[in-house]
């Protein structure tokens, strides 16, 4: 639905600062569209740059209407809340800029275009969150493919799964490798303009839903890169088996955020050693050889809110434990993870 041509405002009231903001921030990291304003009341008027260490010279405006003088065309709901839920206090916000004729991009489970039929010409709202039709089981028929596939995976949620997958993709295309990315969350696909939203199937077509889209996506590729959900050590998370099986990787990225003991919000809930969740991951994803010798490829490890020094010292120190290849790729880039993915 966007495109380069889109004039895109971002409506990320409260998620600059806050935890439920990492959809609309991700866009503006990875986004080729035009993003003119950020709308975040309680940010208003200060550096974006500053606030996030993102690099977009956008300004950061207090409510819709304060952002229709950058003329925007289109508006992404870059908020993630707990349930997915549209907040109530946004439905105004929602409405004025529908009644502007600015087109929405909504990936939260609260459905729009329902409530707004009555659009104007070339106006549109894109429910992102919708489980696509003609779905079955899984049937391991990506094992078919030619391709390279790799999926990341995690030890806790919203780590930089979404971030690492990109990364690699952005490295691909600069080595001129054919490849696809494939979003599979809210973001990623709002990015990335295709994908398949997870959370939004029954889990009885799940692994078939990833399958489907790989299959239809992987065409005349060489590499495909799939973004990865949950994490296989969070009580909460289902996510990840279907991908698992959908994909049938030939390879894995496990992202993991330094430092980290336990599960976010969760203390109870540790993170074994990363050797140990390494094992845990070769094995679910192998099927115990039925579905074929499966490797973590390297390690993807997210050193936000480090210095410079003590971030190389974190990849180094987890690079000899795990002895693989690893690196904060949203600082560094993706060279170091591709190359492990290429060489092996």
């Amino acid at each position: 639905m966007l495109t380069a041509k889109n004039r895109v405002v971002i409506l990320l009231e409260d998620g600059i600062k806050g935890h439920h903001g990492k959809t609309g921030l991700a866009f503006l990291r990875y986004s080729n569209t035009d993003i003119v304003a950020v709308i975040d009341r309680t940010c208003a008027g200060k550096s974006l740059e500053e606030l996030t260490q993102i690099q977009q010279n956008v300004p950061i405006v207090a409510d819709v209407r304060a952002a229709l003088v950058y003329k925007p065309d289109a508006l992404l709901i870059g908020i993630a809340p707990s349930g997915g839920q549209l907040p109530p206090s946004l439905y105004q916000e929602i409405t004025i800029a529908i009644d502007a004729g600015i087109s929405i991009v909504n990936g939260l489970h609260t459905l729009l275009a329902p409530q707004f039929p009555n659009l104007q010409p070339g106006q549109w709202i894109w429910d992102i969150r919708q489980e696509p039709p003609g779905l079955s089981i899984g049937q391991g028929q990506a094992r078919s493919l030619d391709a390279l596939r790799i999926l990341t995976v995690g030890t806790d949620m919203a780590i930089g799964k979404m971030s690492t997958s990109l990364e690699l993709y952005r490295a691909a295309l600069a080595r001129g490798i054919k490849a696809q990315f494939i979003g599979t969350g809210q973001a990623g696909i709002a990015i990335a303009g295709q994908g398949i939203p997870l959370d939004a199937v029954r889990v009885d077509f799940a692994a078939g839903a990833v399958e489907k889209t790989v299959l239809d996506l992987a065409k005349d590729q060489d590499l495909i890169i799939i973004e990865g959900q949950g994490s296989l050590l969070h009580p909460g998370s289902t996510a990840t088996l279907p991908l698992i099986r959908g994909s049938q990787p030939t390879g894995l990225i496990l992202v993991h955020r330094a430092g980290a003991k336990y599960i976010r919000d969760l203390p109870h809930v540790l993170i074994p050693p990363l050797p140990e969740v390494i094992q845990l991951y070769e094995t679910l994803a192998s099927a115990g050889g039925a579905f074929g010798e499966v490797r973590v490829k390297a390690i993807a490890l997210n050193t936000f809110g480090m210095d410079l020094t003590t971030a190389n010292r974190a990849i180094e120190s987890t690079a000899e434990l795990t002895r693989l290849p690893c690196s904060d790729v949203v600082r560094f880039g993706g060279d170091t993870l591709l190359s492990a993915i290429k060489s092996g």
